[in-house]
């Protein structure tokens, strides 16, 4: 069955209601972080969802080994680091792809908003 013009989602237009919520305490190396997420879309296998992203400062462990992610910064500074010590900065305007198996840290350096769509293959 083809997808018509109603199934497009265009975030700018959505209702969605924002989810708050605090980073496990175990998973943080730094601060407290509270995270918002505006989940805007998830197909019907459940291996791609794609929504809007705000956190707040703090730093902590991050494990991709079963997805991939694409982040567009729409506010806000970030740093990726890897296990062995390689970073790199994200801010305004800046566009990435964390592939699966990436494992390091996020730290949120000031409050960050982003769009990004995760990808779960089989």
């Amino acid at each position: 069955m083809p997808t018509s013009i109603k199934q497009v989602i265009d975030f700018s237009a959505s209702t969605v209601e924002g989810s708050v919520s605090t980073m496990a305490p175990e998973r943080c190396l730094r601060g407290q972080p509270e995270q918002t997420l505006w989940n805007q879309f998830q197909d019907s296998t459940k291996q791609m969802l794609s929504g809007i992203w705000e956190c707040t400062e703090g730093k902590w462990n991050a494990d991709y080994s079963s997805k991939n992610e694409f982040c567009h910064i729409l506010a806000g500074k970030v740093v990726l680091t890897d296990e062995a010590g390689g970073a790199s900065t994200f801010s305004v305007g800046d566009s990435f792809v964390i592939p699966a198996g990436f494992v390091g840290t996020w730290e949120v350096l000031e409050p960050v908003r982003k769009l990004y769509v995760i990808v779960t293959p089989n």
